[in-house]
Order: structure tokens, then sequence, then C-alpha cells
């Protein structure tokens, strides 16, 4: 039977605040700002007292690094952590002896062993993972705990409700290490959609089959729908991140990174010349071109190609223009004073008003992608 998680003798390693090539070296730098990550867990955790709140660090912490990242929220008092992949869990697990941990992504066939090592729980998603986990439990004596998740209108994974209902009983009566019963809101980020009380109905009703087993189905926009959502549990997860949980409200959560790019020279270009590849934009007076060292390789999204995009240069919003390369990305500082940007000078990506979700709109998509497609080039500093 695989060890309980234990306390060690001495605290586990501090995360590294500073990582990737030198300052001097890369092409930008990028700064996650671990305080507000905190002081959103706790405002999040305040908002839905007595229900405890989990944090999902999927993902590298959706960018923002996992070590740095499940150390501050320990911190901030987090006991239950979510991530998609056992990989995930082993590096939570050595900066949170004593937490929780979930694998969202399921139970593998032949991970039992792994997954007892870690002390992780994974999270059952199909009947065929439930045979699995019932043989492995049988054979190996194992009560580490396991989640199960229902699905109520996502279609994605989970059990059926058909199916979840046919299993309860026989979960209940046998020992299944049953530690969590689970469903996820395809639309909270709607407000007003019918999907979210239809979800929020069919949990609460496939939630009496199993007595006294803890019950989460809140994401982050889920904190924001009502007090039926909460359950007992709620796992925010890109709230933590500064992206807003309230989509046409104003922003809840603090803010958490800012993303600013090397200046790497400014040039004149005359009227009527084209910039960047395939000559998609062409200058319709005599420009001043900053050059900046971020592209697609980086996170800068190619998609923004076809949008309108702004990087904040000398403290002024100015158009990204031309197509965005693999390395490069082009800024027109036309209207800029002479020398308010020259080589070396850092231009603001992502920060201040351009929000990761302003930026993911600007492109085309949204916050979680922006923070999850940043690259390794960068400079990265995490500060409390």
């Amino acid at each position: 039977m695989a060890r309980q998680p234990k306390s060690e003798t001495a605290a586990p390693p501090e995360p590294a605040t500073a990582a990737g090539p030198a300052e001097a070296e890369a092409g930008g730098l990028l700064t996650i700002n671990l305080g507000a990550i905190f002081d959103n867990y706790r405002a999040l955790a305040m908002k839905v007292m007595p229900t405890e709140c989990a944090a999902v660090v999927k993902g590298d912490a959706y960018g923002c690094g996992l070590e740095q990242v499940t150390a501050t929220l320990s911190r901030a008092g987090c006991k239950t952590f979510f991530v998609a992949h056992l990989d995930e869990a082993r590096r939570v697990r050595r900066c949170a002896a004593e937490a929780a941990i979930y694998v969202l992504n399921g139970f593998a066939s032949g991970a039992g062993p792994a997954l007892a090592e870690v002390y992780a729980r994974p999270v059952i998603n199909s009947s065929v993972e439930l045979a699995e986990w019932d043989q492995f439990v049988s054979s190996s004596g194992w009560r580490g705990g396991v989640g199960l998740h229902v699905d109520t209108g996502m279609n994605r994974l989970g059990l059926s409700l058909d199916e979840t209902a046919a299993v309860a009983a026989r979960m209940q009566s046998e020992n299944h290490g049953l530690t969590l019963l689970m469903s996820h809101f395809a639309c909270a980020d709607q407000p007003q959609h019918p999907l979210n009380d239809q979800q929020i109905r069919q949990f609460r009703e496939i939630r009496t089959l199993f007595r006294g087993i803890p019950g989460s189905l809140a994401n982050s926009s889920g904190i924001f729908l009502d007090q039926s959502a909460y359950c007992d549990m709620v796992r925010p997860g890109a709230a933590l991140y500064g992206i807003n949980p309230t989509p046409g409200k104003t922003n809840p959560m603090k803010p958490v990174i800012e993303l600013q790019g090397r200046a790497l020279q400014v040039r004149s270009v005359p009227r009527n010349a084209a910039v960047g590849y395939g000559a998609t934009w062409t200058a319709k007076r005599a420009s001043r071109i900053a050059v900046v060292a971020a592209g697609y390789a980086d996170g800068i999204l190619r998609a923004a190609n076809a949008a309108e995009r702004d990087a904040i240069v000398a403290g002024k919003r100015c158009r990204i223009v031309g197509r965005i390369s693999m390395d490069l990305l082009t800024v027109d500082v036309t209207d800029l004073p002479d020398n308010a940007v020259r080589r070396g000078h850092l231009v603001t990506l992502i920060g201040g008003e351009l929000t990761a979700d302003v930026v993911g709109a600007q492109a085309g998509t949204i916050g979680y992608e922006v923070l999850t497609s940043l690259g390794a080039r960068y400079h990265r500093v995490w500060k409390v």
C-alpha cells in the first residue's frame, strides 16, 4: 500500500525567483506577481466561505510557474490542487507535501503505482476507467482517494447521468476510496445561459445518491453565479491568474503578469513602403517603426496578424503593424516624440490596460490561451 504524504523534516526548496536566459540576453521580460495570485486566492476563498476553495494549477499554473504558484497558494491556505497530468501532480507534491491533489485527466491504464507513489487522486471520467480503478484498488489495497466526474452538460469527460446513477449504490457500499464527486460548468461565463441552471439542478440531484461525499461544480466564473453553485468545494483556475471571471463587467481580480519585449532598433520607413512578410502593411506616411524581439515562438499569437493589436511604448498605446513573425514584431511609433523609444528599451505587450483578456480579444482568442502560450525565451521574474 502506498505511503501517506508526510511533512518533511526540512521545508521543500524555495522555487526559483528568476528563470530563463539572463535579462541582458533575453528578447523580453516576463514578470509574474505572486502577491497578486495570493490576494486573488484569498479574495475568492473569502467570497465562498465556508466552502473550501481549491486551486487549478494545470498548464504550468496557466503559464505562471507551477512550483512558484503552488508554494504561494499553499501559504495562502490552499489545501487542494487540481492538475491535468500525473507529472504535474509530482511537481505539486514537491511543493505541497500534505495537499490533496486531483488529476483531472483521469486514471490511465497501468498508472496506479505511479499515482500511489505521488499520492495523487485520479478523477474517474468513464466506466472503463472505473473498472480499471476497481482492479487496481482490489489488487493493491490502495486507499488514497479518488474523484468521480459526472457529465451534466459539457459532453466532454465524465460518466453520463445514467452511468453515474447505476454505479452510485455500489460505490457507496464498497470501499472505492471516493473522496469527491465533481462536474464542470460549460457556460458559467454567461450568467444568463439556461445550461447553468440545468447543470446545477442535475448535479444537485445526482449528489443525493452520494450522501456524505463532498461535491464540486464551480470553476472561476461559477463562483460568480450564486451560492447554489458552490457545493462543498470550488476550484478556480483562470481567475487566480488575473483573467476576468465576469466577462462584460469590471474584473474583480488583480492583474498578475506583465510582458515586455526589447526594442532592437527603430527604423524609418518611407511613405508607400511595406513592412514585414507578405507586405501586408504599407506606410501611408513617412513612419518610424520599432522592431521588437518577440514573435510567435514566444507566444505572441500569429492570429493577431488579422486583428488590430496594440503595444504600450513610452506610456502610449501604439499599433502593432505588419505580420508577426517567429522572433520579431513591428510597432508603429511615428506619433511618439523622437527618442521616446530607442534600441534596448522595453515595450509592454501585456500589462496595464493591455490585460491578457484584451490581448486575447485582439488576437481573436481568450486570455487563457495568451497566458499558457508564453514561451521560454523570456527572462522570467517572480515577485512577491
